[in-house]
């Protein structure tokens, strides 16, 4: 598993953009092969846990790409601060 920590550097008025980390994992596997999928959990620093929601697409690697691109784009546009100002600066 990945983890990517999003550095914002844009601030918006006088409040800079909040920090996150973003927890993600990627694995290709032959289609029909998967049997099942358990839940991911992630350990925070508090102590408390929080659970990661798994996602899995089946197609051939242009599809997969265009599925991953539509699901990604689609978590980050109802994130709160996904706002115009926030796709203005950073949207493709």
């Amino acid at each position: 598993m990945s983890t990517v920590t999003v550095i914002a550097e844009a601030s918006t008025g006088n409040q800079p953009m909040a920090r996150y980390t973003l927890v993600y994992g990627v694995r290709l596997i032959p289609e029909g092969t998967l049997k099942g999928v358990e839940e991911a959990t992630l350990k925070l620093a508090d102590g408390s846990a929080a659970g990661l929601t798994l996602h899995t697409f089946d197609g051939t690697i242009p599809q997969l790409r265009r599925a991953l691109d539509r699901s990604l784009d689609a978590f980050f546009d109802l994130l709160p601060g996904a706002d115009d100002e926030d796709l203005q600066k950073f949207g493709d």
